[in-house]
């Protein structure tokens, strides 16, 4: 890397938190130069130049054009640009430990603050620039104020559970409709920006059964009308075959996980792919573990009860993309020392592993997840006018996906980030 010009710019880029907008302090201006490129959508023949001035992208130009006259250039010859990482789902009360949930549901308000500060870091530390948190617990993350220098944040609150359900701790369990239809109303009136409902068991709750149904159809299509009437996009945590099937007859917009699991493992029934590819449902696999660390011992007991192999699930996630479902790319982050947050790179080579293209795979993790969280106007692309949320990776992307893990850069709303590596933030 090397770096000419050093030289302050502008400002009136405006940041976004918890679906608010403020006006920032007054960012540098610079250009980022790499010999490879990815815009969100497709690989830049040649690489590209990215213009920032003032927290926004004003300019995309071919690598090879000369360099602005008057600007600092950070120029990456041999490596890849691209948007800050969207991971669209994660716990950011979960600080990474066996049992994280749980334990969370022990602490109190300062220390999930500072879980949540901590969570936020280890992201950006690793080119994640814009998270949507998919289970909070008694509204930790929708209430806190964002502090500077954090990854944007969209929260979908406590889940929606049932009684004693599947992350019932977080304090979003409700039965019956008119429960149903006031939480979903509380929800929004506290700043939810996507409401998730669990529609099946989940691992990490003891006593809960992946394979059996928390919601009927009645009720989930009532969470559906209740979130849709005010402007809110539902996703559902469905495991089994029979909950994802629920998920699609209510008219869901996104499904997490989306495992089709069954008493003898992985099936996904070719009509129901069909059918989540029709009606555009957003799947997340939520793939992505630190490698050489095995699943939680929730998940290897349900591994071992039904037969399900990680092998199996590639090859389900890989025909449900072959049938037309989009795929996003989403983590889980931290309910696991597996899964630690800022472990999104790895979730998108796991996309890899299954049989998206290199590209497909980077999109999940930049201009649709960016669609999907509602950012799409200002995150997730290389395009004029956006926010200069950037990564820098070390080598060509195109060729290697293992070189998204090699963060060389990483700049939030135009401000580079000091890495733990050592990298030092440049301009400033």
């Amino acid at each position: 890397m090397t770096i000419r010009h050093v030289h302050e710019g502008r400002c009136g880029a405006k940041r976004l938190h918890q679906g608010r907008e403020r006006t920032c302090d007054p960012g540098p201006r610079y250009a980022v130069s790499a010999g490879h490129a990815f815009d969100g959508s497709r690989f830049v023949p040649g690489g590209a130049q990215v213009l920032v001035d003032g927290g926004l992208i004003v300019a995309v130009q071919p690598a090879r054009s000369p360099f602005p006259g008057g600007w600092p250039v950070i120029d990456h010859p041999r490596d890849t640009v691209l948007p800050g990482l969207i991971d669209t789902h994660v716990h950011l009360v979960g600080g990474g430990e066996p049992d994280a949930l749980a334990l969370d549901a022990r602490r109190s308000g300062a220390e999930r603050e500072q879980v949540i500060r901590r969570s936020l870091q280890q992201h950006l530390e690793q080119g994640v620039t814009a998270v949507r948190d998919l289970g909070d617990t008694r509204w930790a993350v929708l209430d806190r104020e964002a502090q500077d220098g954090e990854p944007s944040v969209v929260g979908s609150g406590p889940p929606i559970t049932s009684p004693g359900g599947h992350c019932a701790a977080m304090g979003g369990a409700a039965s019956g409709a008119p429960a149903l239809r006031a939480l979903v109303a509380e929800l929004h009136e506290r700043g939810a920006q996507v409401v998730k409902i669990v529609v099946s068991g989940g691992a990490m709750t003891a006593g809960s059964d992946l394979l059996e149904l928390q919601f009927g159809l009645d009720d989930v299509r009532l969470v559906v009308e209740e979130a849709h009437r005010r402007g809110l996009a539902v996703t559902a945590h469905a495991h089994s075959v029979p909950s994802v099937e629920v998920c699609v007859a209510a008219g869901v917009d996104g499904i997490e996980h989306c495992t089709c699991l069954t008493a003898r493992g992985i099936h996904t029934p070719p009509a129901l792919a069909g059918a989540l590819a029709e009606r555009g449902i957003q799947v997340c696999p939520t793939f992505g573990r630190l490698p050489g660390l095995p699943p939680s011992p929730q998940a290897m007991g349900v591994m071992r009860r039904t037969g399900m192999t990680l092998q199996a699930r590639f090859e389900q996630v890989g025909t449900l993309f072959a049938a037309g479902v989009p795929i996003l790319a989403g983590s889980d982050a931290g309910i696991h020392p597996a899964k630690p947050h800022g472990v999104l790179a790895h979730s998108v080579a796991e996309l890899v592993q299954s049989g998206l293209p290199v590209g497909a795979a980077l999109a999940a993790a930049t201009s649709a997840a960016a669609d999907v969280c509602g950012l799409g106007s200002s995150r997730g692309r290389l395009r004029p006018g956006m926010s200069a949320d950037l990564l820098v990776v070390a080598g060509d992307l195109a060729e290697d996906v293992a070189a998204l893990t090699r963060p060389t850069l990483v700049v939030l709303r135009g401000r580079a980030i000091p890495l733990s590596d050592g990298t030092p933030p440049a301009p400033s």
